[in-house]
């Protein structure tokens, strides 16, 4: 059982570690499209390969432990730590694609234009942040609460959508860099569905329920 509670451990630093390095190439990618930095923006993209790298070794450790899980309480935990493992993978790939379209705008003219992309990454980080610190501490109201916070990223994202398409429709040179902006923040929305996946793993871990689909969000009774 020491053995084994040692492995969790381990498991539990590995996915930590590998949130961190997520939320680190999020945060890098959005200083590349603030400060027009084609270097930071190429080194955003390298470092996916190490996300990657990690959700392999996260799903074969927590592979080879699924057959020793002494309690339902431990599968449950293997089984969220896979699941938050493939969405911190996918923001890695989101932070890849804002790097990308970063990169390109800033081979571009600046673009004059007031954006929400600021506001929505903090909302999207913050939501990233909540969900694995309620992971961290098995709090299942954090992770609740948190949930609903998406819906305001998904109305920022709607907003910031109609406003760059009036903007391409008065200014037909702005398409291009309108485009890449439009990818940036449908990528950071991404995050916060991301984020809100993992509260609701969280959930499941702590209270053995699915939240997913059911739209609950308030506390247990």
């Amino acid at each position: 059982m020491q053995h084994f509670d040692n492995e969790l451990a381990e498991l539990k630093q590995k996915l930590l570690t590998m949130a961190s390095h997520a939320e680190k190439s999020v945060r890098d990618a959005i200083r590349a499209l603030n400060d027009r930095d084609y270097d930071l923006a190429i080194r955003v993209r390298e470092s996916d390969t190490i996300i990657d790298r990690f959700e392999v070794e996260v799903d074969d450790m927590a592979i080879q432990m699924l057959a020793k899980a002494p309690l339902a309480s431990d599968l449950r935990f293997i089984a969220v730590a896979m699941k938050i493992s493939q969405n911190l993978e996918r923001v890695g790939d989101e932070a890849t694609k804002i790097a990308n379209r970063a990169r390109d705008l800033s081979q571009e003219p600046p673009l004059k234009i007031d954006t929400q992309i600021p506001r929505i990454a903090n909302l999207a980080l913050e939501m990233l942040r909540s969900s694995l610190d309620s992971f961290v501490k098995l709090d299942a109201a954090s992770a609740r609460a948190l949930i609903p916070r998406d819906r305001e990223v998904d109305a920022l994202n709607k907003q910031m959508q109609r406003d760059l398409a009036l903007r391409m429709t008065a200014d037909p040179d702005t398409i291009m860099r309108c485009l890449h902006l439009m990818v940036i923040v449908k990528s950071l929305e991404r995050i916060a569905d991301h984020a809100k996946n993992v509260a609701e793993e969280v959930v499941y871990l702590c209270e053995a329920q699915d939240i997913r689909h059911s739209g609950q969000t308030a506390a247990a009774g």
